[in-house]
């Protein structure tokens, strides 16, 4: 199989020839049988039988917004679990998306003014595990001039990670892993004029990162959280613009994006502030529209220390 890692043995190969058949064939039914009713079984059999982190959802749910009723936040709840499922959907049917058909399913509302803005200039697009991300780096499709550095966590399972890195392969988009970016981007970043593509470098952000002595603590959901803050790092590092992408869905399998500039690469900020930016950005997204948002996600492991309260 083409571009499968090379490292697999032959049992993952087969295997990872099969889930990508599995992935073929629902990415083969028509729109009505896979949002309709495929997703509708996954919700039940996700949420209703298997009961996937419902205590976990619950949880956060009712940290996030103590003040909310229980009947709406099981309404978030039950709504999640049905993002959640046409997640499932959206990203598994990309192993037979042209482009074409990705840029009918994701539009980007402010296109004309991030391309403009973008000119000759490397970039860094800060996402969340928010709608269905995967489709973030998509503003990619829409454009000759920047190609987007998607990072991503390898994961565990070599079977999925291969087919995972498979779906997300497309014409200007280079998936790069969290441990390689930085070096990756001084290696391929061009000198100011120098013909040829600029690099938007896609970043997921909203995880929950190891926690450090210094660890800045940020006001999130009212909840005292730490972030990751590479995206600030290498803003201020390599005076790079950073850009929050907020997503919208517009019905199943459809979405929206629009590119929100949270840092222009020259403004003196105190520290913390891009990533306070990001995390302000995220926070009125999510009260918007909560069941768009990763609540399953054990986001709120660490505790902040009495001594820093």
């Amino acid at each position: 199989m083409k571009r499968v890692r090379s490292n697999l043995t032959v049992w993952q190969r087969a295997m990872v020839s099969l889930v990508w058949g599995c992935c073929w064939f629902i990415g083969l039914m028509p729109h009505w049988l896979r949002y309709y009713v495929l997703q509708e079984v996954i919700y039940f059999l996700v949420y209703k039988c298997l009961r996937y982190r419902v205590r976990v959802v619950t949880e956060n749910l009712r940290n996030s917004f103590p003040d909310r009723p229980e009947a709406e936040l099981r309404r978030i709840r039950s709504a999640f679990y049905h993002n959640l499922s046409e997640i499932f959907i959206s990203t598994v049917s990309q192993a037979r998306m042209t482009d074409d058909e990705c840029r009918r399913r994701v539009r980007v509302r402010n296109l004309d003014e991030v391309l403009s803005d973008l000119r000759g200039r490397d970039a860094l697009l800060s996402t969340a595990h928010f709608g269905c991300w995967e489709y973030d780096s998509f503003l990619a499709l829409y454009t000759g001039d920047h190609y987007v550095a998607a990072v991503y966590h390898p994961l565990e399972n070599k079977v999925i990670d291969a087919v995972y890195l498979r779906l997300r392969r497309r014409r200007n988009i280079r998936l790069i892993p969290m441990k390689e970016i930085i070096r990756y981007y001084i290696d391929h970043r061009l000198p100011a004029g120098a013909p040829g593509q600029r690099i938007g470098i896609g970043l997921i952000a909203d995880q929950n990162p190891p926690l450090r002595p210094n660890s800045h603590w940020f006001r999130f959901l009212r909840q005292d959280t730490v972030f990751f803050d590479g995206i600030e790092k290498m803003a201020l590092k390599f005076r790079m613009p950073v850009y929050f992408c907020s997503q919208r869905r517009l019905r199943r399998g459809y979405y929206e994006l629009e590119f929100r500039r949270l840092y222009d690469g020259e403004e003196a900020v105190p520290p913390n502030e891009i990533t306070e930016r990001y995390v302000r950005q995220l926070e009125k997204d999510i009260e918007a529209h909560p069941e768009l948002w990763l609540w399953s996600h054990r986001r709120w492991k660490h505790r902040r220390p009495s001594c820093q309260s």
